[in-house]
């Protein structure tokens, strides 16, 4: 009988002929695989029942889906049916039966279903199911295709790294069109700023984009940004790791950028000797992180506020409060906003 007959999987099972199988009649199976076929028969999600050392296959209606057209499926062996598989499945199949559930997402599968072989991704529980004396009689598989999703985020990964690349490209173009209509301005440290801060916001994006502008580690983006500055070991980091949103990420990015280069110019990053410390902490729903710089040169807060010095008092956005000392043994700054507003 073809896998799409009418009739329901419910009717079905009733009136199968089990006698035939390594279950034998159904008057004569175990009280607990009579009540999980009835469980598994009730559910709208996709499952099948894999019983006893023969692997005997009992599925559920919405199950139909997953097996396409392959031959009909109900009360063959599991390893039978999904033979052009059964080397990758055998093992999980084995852990189920010795006890220990598995659950697996976007699983890849070269399987045959539609009469040729297609790559397909599922993700699944594999679950023991015990009878009354504690022995496993066999698994229940609970499965979800995710073909669609995975070749979806594939598509858009792609779409993301053409992204990159065509940014990158207009970023370096910024670049060149700045630095040829600004070669007669004779503030060179002007200039240098400005492409360095168009090359700081390039790094920004690309560190968006390998995480699909997801949320991103705030310490992977701090290793990253602060790497060119620390090649002698000159800045200590010292903090939890936690998730940020892109909106966030974005303006740590610059804003490190402009703590970092200013070390470089004016503050202890000027000098061998010269120790940055950046530490951040969680306590509740505040965020506060610490920028203090030792063994520098003497500092003085700047007579004119740039837009370097405008860009770090921002912080994350309207809900940061930034507060800067400049002490003479080396810039001190403090920023503190909630936790939940670096989500954005």
């Amino acid at each position: 009988m073809p896998s799409t007959s009418p009739l329901t999987m419910a009717a079905r099972v009733d009136g199968f002929d089990w006698s035939a199988t390594p279950l034998g009649p159904r008057d004569g199976w175990p009280v607990e695989l009579t009540i999980a076929v009835r469980q598994m028969l009730d559910s709208s999600f996709p499952q099948a029942i894999v019983w006893g050392p023969r692997f005997t296959t009992i599925h559920n209606d919405a199950f139909l889906p997953i097996l396409g057209n392959k031959p009909d499926a109900l009360g063959r062996s599991f390893a039978d049916i999904w033979a052009e598989v059964w080397p990758e499945l055998a093992p999980i199949v084995d852990r189920a039966f010795a006890g220990t559930s598995t659950y697996i997402e976007d699983f890849p599968l070269t399987i045959n279903r539609l009469g040729t072989m297609e790559q397909a991704w599922f993700t699944f529980c594999y679950s023991p199911l015990r009878l009354a004396d504690g022995s496993i009689g066999g698994m229940l598989d609970t499965v979800v295709e995710t073909t669609g999703k995975v070749r979806t985020q594939a598509d858009l990964d792609l779409i993301n790294q053409e992204l990159a690349h065509r940014l990158k490209n207009t970023l370096a173009l910024v670049q060149a069109i700045a630095g040829q209509t600004l070669r007669k301005v004779t503030e060179r440290d002007l200039v240098q700023a400005f492409g360095d801060r168009i090359g700081a916001l390039s790094t920004a994006h690309d560190v968006l984009l390998r995480q699909n502008w997801s949320d991103v580690s705030f310490t992977g983006i701090v290793s990253d940004n602060l790497a060119p500055h620390n090649t002698t070991g000159q800045i200590s980091l010292n903090g939890p790791d936690l998730r940020l949103g892109s909106r966030t990420a974005m303006f740590l990015c610059l804003m490190l950028h402009e703590l970092a280069t200013n070390a470089v110019k004016y503050g202890a990053l000027s000098r061998p000797e010269g120790r940055v410390q950046l530490s951040w902490t969680i306590d509740g729903d505040q965020f506060r992180l610490i920028w203090r710089e030792q063994g520098g040169p003497p500092v003085a807060e700047p007579s004119n506020t740039g837009f370097g010095s405008r860009l770090i008092d921002r912080g994350f956005g309207s809900e940061s409060k930034v507060t800067r000392d400049f002490a003479p043994g080396g810039l001190e700054l403090v920023l503190t906003c909630p936790l939940s507003a670096m989500r954005d």
